[in-house]
């Protein structure tokens, strides 16, 4: 595996990370619709952030992958809240996301998390896989439920 540095990420990379994230995640899919500038601001912008980039250092610093995590979840100000984490196709199978995933909690941890929770789209079993390995356990199932409306009925998106 080639060296990759992991670093707090940088303001200055957040296109590449928008970018990375568009390529990977299906934001016509929840929960990956609320992808946007505003989700990684929200982490970055955060008093105890834990926003990590990994860089490849041969390849002129490429953004191989990152995670967005920081303090707080719903009412708990003592959670953490490790929510977004992708690594560019190119750079998969070599452990990169469990760097990024053990960074990530390790940083919240110190922050004061008493727990560090995240969610996983049911049909994305390698991140399931992934946070399981990490000492995740399934802790409460949520159904998204969709009502359409006359209007959209034609164009409704495909949830299952």
């Amino acid at each position: 595996m080639p060296d990759i540095d992991l670093v707090p990420l940088p303001v200055e990379r957040v296109v590449d990370v928008l970018g990375l994230g568009h390529s990977v995640f299906d934001t016509s899919l929840k929960p990956y619709t609320s992808w946007s500038l505003s989700a990684v601001a929200h982490h970055l912008d955060a008093i105890d952030s834990s926003c990590w980039a990994a860089l490849d250092p041969a390849a002129e610093g490429r953004l191989a992958g990152f995670v967005l995590g920081s303090m707080g979840f719903d009412q708990r100000a003592d959670w953490g809240n490790l929510e977004w984490i992708a690594t560019d196709p190119a750079y998969r199978g070599q452990g990169l996301a469990h760097r990024l995933v053990e960074r990530c909690c390790e940083q919240l941890v110190k922050a004061g998390a008493t727990a560090v929770v995240t969610d996983v789209e049911s049909r994305n079993t390698a991140s399931a896989t992934l946070m399981r390995g990490h000492g995740f356990r399934e802790g409460a199932t949520v159904t998204l439920f969709v009502r359409d409306t006359p209007q959209a009925a034609t164009q409704a998106p495909d949830l299952h």
